[in-house]
């Protein structure tokens, strides 16, 4: 068996390795976040206790997800997004909190990536739109749980696309969410340039298109 005892983005580097050599993995959360821990269930207080993972402990499959053969175990945030997330003020927000602040986020004088993605209906859109692609779906919005998965092996990607800047920007109605999501088992995003990307936490860049798929009970 394999572990990690640290943050999200070393759980993604040894769980990738856990997931190609067939062997179990357990997450050991010692990082600052620790989103995965809590997603798989683990006690994100009780360091400690998470070792018991190697002697009395039962097993179940979960997912991974990679981005250009990269493996993510959370998410990977693209654009604006990705830029808001490595600033001090969100350094410490998690996703709920960043989508309610789309409006300061992307403001009409923000200066706009241009991604290229298509929606369930097959249309292609050019805009600056931030992407949060997640390994699984993510709870969005106000409700109890958000910014939590219900599964992690639902053997699909979590799509959120955030509204263009000026949408953002306009006061929205009520009822109106400044984000569309869905689920699928891969995902495309194309761009002219390199894009700026904060993969589990982590920030990088990526050689465009970038491509996402999911891997279905890899771990």
């Amino acid at each position: 068996a394999l572990a990690m005892a640290g943050g999200d983005g070393s759980q993604a580097v040894v769980a990738g390795i856990a997931a190609d050599n067939d062997l179990p993995y357990a997450c050991i959360p010692a990082g600052t976040r620790n989103h995965f821990a809590l997603d798989l269930g683990v006690d994100r207080d009780d360091v400690v206790g998470a070792l018991d993972a190697f002697v009395e402990a039962g097993e179940r499959l979960v997912d991974l997800a990679e981005v250009n053969g990269r493996v993510f175990v959370n998410n990977v945030s693209l654009g604006i997004y990705a830029e808001a997330v490595q600033r001090d003020e969100y350094r410490e927000a998690k996703i709920k909190t960043l989508l309610d602040t789309v409006p300061q986020v992307l403001g009409p004088d923000a200066e706009v990536p241009e991604l290229e993605w298509e929606s369930p209906s097959g249309k292609r859109h050019h805009s600056g739109a931030a992407i949060l692609v997640s390994n699984n779906k993510y709870r969005l919005g106000k409700a109890v749980g958000s910014g939590t998965r219900p599964k992690i092996d639902d053997g699909e990607l979590g799509i959120a696309v955030l509204a263009d800047p000026v949408a953002a920007g306009r006061r929205l109605r009520q009822f109106q969410k400044p984000w569309r999501d869905w689920s699928a088992p891969d995902f495309e995003v194309g761009a002219e340039e390199e894009v700026a990307a904060g993969i589990d936490g982590e920030a990088a860049t990526l050689e465009p298109p970038l491509r996402f798929t999911i891997r279905r009970a890899a771990l």
